[in-house]
């Protein structure tokens, strides 16, 4: 791993736990930004480069952390020089938009990764594994929370630049659902207080319906809240035989950090970046390209997301439900 050059576009919040994944594999990294790069440079030992179009020529993968509204240009740019792609949610603010991207990765015969963490978030995945199992009989309905502090930055405020609870917070679980339970058909979305001239307020509240192509019901709910509120998720899924969940807050983990007693030499060691999902994610993109083989994010998830995302929107301008079309062979073929 240590001959891979990254480039990480974006110095914001998301990027250091990126940066962190990366310097823990071991990669050569460079990183630009408008704002911020020389601390990201300076805290994980990164090269500082001048602008996007110099790092592209540097590096072998690109790892956009960027505003949303830039994902689909800077994707499209490292694309076309030959690059494999790192992108965080969502790929683009379209399903169209996201499509034509994984269209151009595979033109290219380059690699292009949704980085949709929570599917590397074991809790989930053991759900996901239950599922699989037939643990609880055939799946019929899932509920699904996420609710955290509203972001300080404007830009997550404006719908038209890629902002809006449902597209950066709610997509999370609008992804886990696709997982957990397939295809969507119908999209019924509310939100409370609406939007007003592309302005999202806060606090603010979301609820969406997915009614799934095998039948499979999912309540998704996303609030961005008062400042200094707990971050909060959860999850229910319920079958014919029984139910999985997990709720954030009710981890009863107690850590309790005091000088041991002389002679005792056991200990706890402090995290390390290889328990985390952004660690887990980054490394399953990495091994999977190095062994010509799927990573557990396609291209192809990350448009449905995406879809269902878009449709979430058109259905509260309408007032009425949105139905999905079925994905396209073309898109299968193009995204896998």
């Amino acid at each position: 791993m240590s001959s891979v050059k990254v480039g990480l576009i974006g110095a914001g919040g998301i990027s250091r736990v990126h940066a962190d994944a990366w310097r823990a594999l071991g990669a050569q990294g460079y990183v630009t930004s408008l704002v911020g790069a020389e601390a990201i440079a300076q805290e994980y030992g990164f090269e500082l480069v001048p602008d996007v179009d110099t790092l592209i020529g540097l590096v072998d993968i690109v790892d956009i952390v960027t505003p949303s509204s830039t994902h689909a240009d800077l994707a499209r740019r490292a694309i076309a020089r030959g690059l494999d792609v790192i992108c965080e949610k969502p790929l683009a603010a379209t399903a169209e938009a996201a499509a034509a991207i994984a269209r151009a990765a595979e033109e290219a015969g380059v690699r292009l990764f949704p980085a949709h963490v929570v599917r590397y978030m074991g809790e989930y995945a053991q759900i996901k594994a239950g599922i699989d199992a037939g643990r609880i009989g055939m799946l019929a309905v899932q509920r699904f929370s996420r609710s955290g502090s509203a972001p300080q930055t404007p830009w997550f405020f404006s719908e038209s630049t890629g902002g809006g609870v449902i597209r950066d917070l709610m997509i999370h679980d609008i992804d886990q659902a696709v997982w957990f339970a397939g295809p969507v058909a119908t999209v019924y979305a509310v939100q409370n207080p609406p939007t007003v001239d592309d302005r999202v307020p806060a606090p603010v509240t979301s609820h969406v319906v997915l009614t799934h192509r095998n039948g499979v019901i999912s309540h998704l709910h996303a609030s961005w809240v008062a400042p200094g509120m707990p971050f909060r998720t959860s999850v229910e899924v319920a079958g014919s035989e029984g139910r999985l969940r997990y709720d954030s807050a009710e981890d009863t983990a107690l850590r309790t950090d005091a000088v041991l007693p002389e002679g005792d030499t056991d200990y706890l060691p402090p995290m390390s970046p290889e328990e985390s999902p952004y660690y887990a994610e980054i490394a399953d993109f990495v091994a999977a390209v190095r062994e010509g083989r799927d990573a557990r994010v396609s291209p192809a998830d990350g448009i449905e997301a995406v879809a269902v995302a878009e449709a979430a929107y058109a259905s509260i301008a309408r007032e009425a439900p949105i139905a999905l079309p079925e994905r396209s062979a073309d898109i299968e073929e193009t995204a896998r």
